[in-house]
């Protein structure tokens, strides 16, 4: 019997090519949907700098090269967005963006179903803040 063979979701999206799509979709997408202002206010009026930093982070989280932790370490991903305010309006809004760039750079797979569960429950452990009242 031959062992199953598996690729990683970073071989399943094109590698660093498909992430990097990916990426720059999602940050497009938040630089000019207006109903992603709160979460994009956050982030310096350059993008390219964050949306590197998210390239290497999701190539490693993927199970490609770990160019983000090569290059700062744990990603300790909470603990380095606590200076932000991020509540649930700021994860509906990211997850937004999210959503769409998967929709226009991902076919629709199980890959696609599996990997936005986990991007979903990602986002909603970054929140550091109760949400505003109503």
């Amino acid at each position: 019997m031959e062992p199953e063979h598996t690729t990683s979701p970073y071989t399943e999206m094109g590698g660093a090519e498909g992430i990097r799509r990916l990426v720059h979709r999602f940050y497009t997408l938040m630089d000019t949907i207006p109903e992603a202002w709160d979460v994009r206010r956050m982030h310096p009026e350059d993008l390219s700098g964050s949306e590197e930093k998210l390239f290497k982070y999701l190539s490693g989280w993927l199970g490609g090269p770990p160019l983000y932790e090569q290059e700062f370490g744990h990603p300790r991903l909470r603990a380095r967005h606590l200076p932000f305010t991020i509540a649930s309006p700021e994860r509906d809004q990211w997850l937004m963006c999210m959503r769409i760039a998967f929709d226009e750079c991902l076919p629709d797979t199980p890959l696609r179903s599996r990997l936005w569960d986990a991007v979903e429950g990602l986002a909603d452990h970054m929140r550091n803040r109760a949400d505003p009242a109503a």
